[in-house]
């Protein structure tokens, strides 16, 4: 079993030489959008996870997955062989490629905030003009009573 430190360094290593590659070297059109965000190593170092995310053509245009998705395994040889070169290692790890759902989730997280500061705005605006149904201290004790109105004779 290898170093936990050394599969981190490995990975690092391997998500830089294929973001090199794929924005130098691969010529394929479905992957000029590809951003690699994160790479895993197991300890065995013999697997290898790259997490990537698509961006649309502009603002207005839709990531197209799918299609990065195939380019990625078109290319799966091309980059291994990449890595075997680039690392040194005695087993080039195989690539394995997966979508990054952070920002989709990120987005979704700031949606929900939105929603509860909406929310909240709507309960501070409501209370602003309240006066409390009951006395200013509802949980007066019997004592505390007692004692306020020996205060006021």
């Amino acid at each position: 079993m290898a170093d936990p430190a050394r599969a981190r360094r490995l990975a690092k290593r391997i998500g830089t030489i294929v973001a090199t590659a794929i924005d130098h070297e691969i010529k394929d059109p479905r992957l000029a959008y590809v951003t690699v965000t994160d790479t895993k190593v197991t300890n065995d170092l013999h697997d290898a996870t790259v997490y990537y995310t698509v961006r649309g053509a502009d603002l207005d245009t839709p990531p197209d997955l799918e299609s990065a998705a195939a380019g990625l395994e078109k290319a799966k040889g091309v980059l291994r062989s990449k890595v075997g070169a680039g690392t040194g290692v005695r087993f080039t790890p195989t690539l394995t490629f997966v979508a990054d759902t952070v920002p989709d989730t990120a987005r979704h997280m700031e949606e929900l905030l939105a929603q509860a500061r909406a929310a909240d705005d709507a309960v501070a605006a409501a209370a602003a003009g309240a006066s409390p149904a009951g006395e200013a201290d509802p949980y007066k004790s019997p004592r505390d009573a007692q004692d306020e109105d020996e205060r006021r004779d």
